[in-house]
């Protein structure tokens, strides 16, 4: 290793101005550098599943079974590239690095992308759709992956990746309330419909994505190569199914997953439905997320005294005993249902911060059992478990919801029950399945440090063979 990496950082120096402050973790700037991209990344994801079958089945004048299989095929195609693409951004190092260099590339074909799928010409039809639907989710996917693996490289200290981990996801959510703000904003002020405010968002993802992209190039490090040979996939396969704390990490994630997926897909419904206000979905989405950027300051201070997978649990916990109210509501009862979401938003901050953080923790098992550093890999594994929870929300609950009788515009009991329990209590039981596997999760701060000597001496040794 150089000599600037004898604390284990894995950072390759970097010229005025200074990345890192006086106790070896990133200084605000660089930290707000590193968050950016996240904003334009975030706006991506909540307008091409919820408003883009609406507006091009209804604005746009598609059929909505059309619009259904092409942005089913999308998602498909989406979740197939994710290794591809992991396994690539570890091999192949562009000009400025495997981390940034992806980034860059990534950016530009993601931004441009997004403008022509958010502002379609009149004429546009199936073809159009799919086809920048797939250059939209390639680009998305070639950006989000070596960023996040750049992220978990940043740092090698237990705490410090939680807090570079809860900045970026903090800006994901202040993405997300931009994308589900606009339209409604549009509407209150006269400003236009939903075109006019996916033009603005299209705007904002096209410059800003681009934009903050290099801003972090140019303000962050690209991290040291640790790689000493490249994996025969079959070995690189066997060190990750020995990598047990990445198994029983990601099976809490499927898990968890699973459970924040199924009332994120029945919001809407339970609003309309149980509450009778389907005027009020958009006011209490916006709350919820809001809450949630709330929540990441909170439990990155507790985990500082828990400890990160400690703090999840009993973020996870919380959010058990306070879900579990929800079938006692009705008709009206608002304040109610506000509080839970107060309450459950700020449960998600840790829901974004903490796995995060934890993942870059157990790359390290990889790394010092391969020899390899895959952030790139990993990260792929598990954006694909992210999308398979969100699958499975969506696979499990409208059956159920069909078979109980269940019409999303009706007015009647029928189904009522069913889309209580699936909303409100299953994810109950699902969550109380991942604190099962969290509370006693192996990698603690100790453990991790022993780790981060454990891979600075083997560097020693490659060195100096």
């Amino acid at each position: 290793m150089q000599a600037a990496d004898a604390k284990g950082v894995g950072i390759q120096p970097l010229p005025l101005p200074m990345s890192r402050s006086t106790n070896g973790g990133l200084t605000r700037g660089a930290l707000a550098a590193y968050a950016g991209p996240a904003l334009p990344l975030a706006a991506l994801t909540l307008p091409l599943y919820v408003i883009l079958p609406s507006f091009y089945a209804g604005t746009v004048g598609l059929s909505l079974g059309l619009v259904g299989v092409i942005l089913l095929g999308v998602r498909l195609f989406d979740a197939l590239s994710d290794p591809i693409v992991g396994l690539l951004c570890d091999r192949f190092s562009p000009p400025l690095g495997r981390r940034r260099g992806w980034l860059l590339l990534g950016s530009v074909p993601a931004a441009v992308s997004a403008w022509m799928i958010l502002t379609p010409p009149p004429e546009a039809g199936g073809l159009y759709l799919a086809g920048w639907g797939l250059a939209l989710s390639l680009g998305y996917t070639a950006t989000v992956i070596p960023y996040s693996a750049w992220g978990a490289e940043l740092a090698e200290s237990y705490h410090e990746r939680s807090r570079i981990a809860a900045a970026r996801e903090g800006m994901v959510l202040a993405g997300t309330l931009v994308a589900v703000s606009l339209p409604a904003l549009f509407d209150g002020m006269r400003l236009g419909g939903t075109p006019e405010a996916l033009g603005t968002l299209g705007l904002l993802v096209a410059v800003g994505l681009p934009g903050l992209a290099l801003v972090a190039v140019a303000r962050l490090p690209e991290p040291i190569e640790a790689t000493r040979r490249p994996l025969r996939f079959r070995e690189g396969l066997r060190h990750i199914r020995e990598n047990k704390p990445f198994l029983r990490l990601l099976a809490a994630f499927v898990v968890n997953g699973f459970a924040n997926g199924l009332p994120a897909t029945l919001f809407l419904f339970f609003v309309a439905r149980v509450l009778e206000r389907p005027d009020l979905q958009g006011a209490f989405l916006f709350l919820y997320f809001l809450c949630g950027i709330a929540g990441v300051p909170i439990w990155l201070a507790v985990s500082r005294r828990t400890g990160k997978h400690k703090a999840w649990s009993l973020a996870m916990l919380g959010a058990c005993a306070i879900f579990i109210l929800v079938p006692m509501l009705g008709p009206g009862d608002l304040l109610a249902f506000s509080a839970i979401c107060v309450l459950t938003g700020i449960a998600l901050g840790a829901d974004l911060a903490l796995p995060a953080s934890i993942q870059a923790d157990v790359i390290d098992v990889d790394r010092l059992s391969s020899g390899a550093r895959r952030s790139g890999l990993y990260f792929a594994l598990w954006g694909l478990a992210t999308k398979l929870s969100l699958a499975l929300a969506v696979g499990v609950a409208f059956p159920l919801l069909d078979l109980a009788g269940f019409e999303s515009g009706g007015a009647g009991p029928e189904g009522l029950g069913v889309l209580v329990a699936l909303y409100a209590v299953v994810p109950v039981l699902l969550k109380l399945a991942a604190i099962a596997l969290m509370w006693r999760f192996p990698l603690d701060e100790t453990a991790q440090a022993a780790l981060s000597t454990a891979l600075r001496e083997q560097e020693r040794q490659r060195d100096a063979s």
